[in-house]
């Protein structure tokens, strides 16, 4: 018996963004959902091998402080001030 066939990580990456872009287009068309412009996701990802649980803390915080942190970044179009990248990556 063959194992089944997988798919590299960035395949899987542009797909799920494809499909949730496509179901958000469908959102904003029918739903009045907000619209956006230019593209609804980054153009790269940032991966990361979680190796212990202190990385894993780390990733969680990250997580929990992202939406907090959006006036600050550097892909937000309408924040005003930018914060220093190493802020991010300590």
């Amino acid at each position: 018996m063959r194992a089944p066939a997988r798919a590299p990580l960035p395949t899987i990456i542009q797909w799920f963004k494809t499909m949730t872009t496509n179901e958000y287009i469908r959102g904003v068309r029918a739903a009045s959902w907000p619209s956006f412009s230019g593209r609804l996701w980054q153009r790269n990802y940032y991966e990361h091998v979680i190796r212990d649980d202190d990385s894993l803390n780390r990733i969680r915080q990250y997580i929990l402080d992202a939406p907090a942190r959006w006036a600050f970044d550097r892909e937000n179009p309408a924040a005003t001030t930018r914060e220093p990248e190493e802020v991010w990556l300590a």
